[in-house]
C-alpha cells in the first residue's frame, strides 16, 4: 500500500484518538501540504518541534494499527467485496431456475454495489 494512502487510512480510522493538537498538525502538514516551518509559525513553537510531533503521531497511529489492525481488515474485506462483486457481475438471467431467484441475486448485486461504493470513499 502506498505510504500516503496508508497514513490517510490510519488517520481515518485512528484519528478519533489522537489529541486536537496531534490532528492539527497532521491535517496541516498532510492534508493541507503545509511546510513544517509554515505549521511552526501558525503554532507558535519550533519547526523541530513540528517534526517531533508528526513522527510520534505517524508511531501513534501505528501502533494502533499493529495493536488493533483495522487497516488491515478493511483491506482484506473490501478485497473479498471485490470478488463477490466479481462473480455476482458473471452470473445471469438464464443461470437461475426461477425469476425470484434472479431477482433476489440483483438485490443482494445492488447492496454490494452500494457497499462496495461507500468504501471506496474511504
Amino acid at each position: 500500500m502506498e505510504k500516503l494512502a496508508k497514513r490517510a487510512l490510519l488517520v481515518d480510522f485512528y484519528g478519533p484518538l489522537l489529541t486536537d493538537k496531534q490532528r492539527n498538525v497532521w491535517d496541516l502538514h498532510y492534508q493541507q501540504d503545509l511546510s513544517l516551518t509554515e505549521i511552526a509559525e501558525v503554532e507558535n513553537i519550533s519547526r523541530q518541534a513540528i517534526h517531533d510531533l508528526l513522527k510520534r503521531t505517524e508511531r501513534i497511529l501505528t501502533e494502533y494499527e499493529d495493536k488493533l489492525g483495522l487497516v488491515q481488515r478493511f483491506w482484506t474485506e473490501r478485497e473479498k467485496l471485490l470478488e463477490v462483486q466479481s462473480v455476482l457481475e458473471e452470473l445471469k438471467e438464464q443461470d437461475f431456475s426461477c425469476q425470484e431467484a434472479y431477482e433476489r441475486h440483483l438485490k443482494i448485486r445492488m447492496m454490494i454495489e452500494d457497499v462496495f461504493v461507500k468504501i471506496s470513499a474511504i
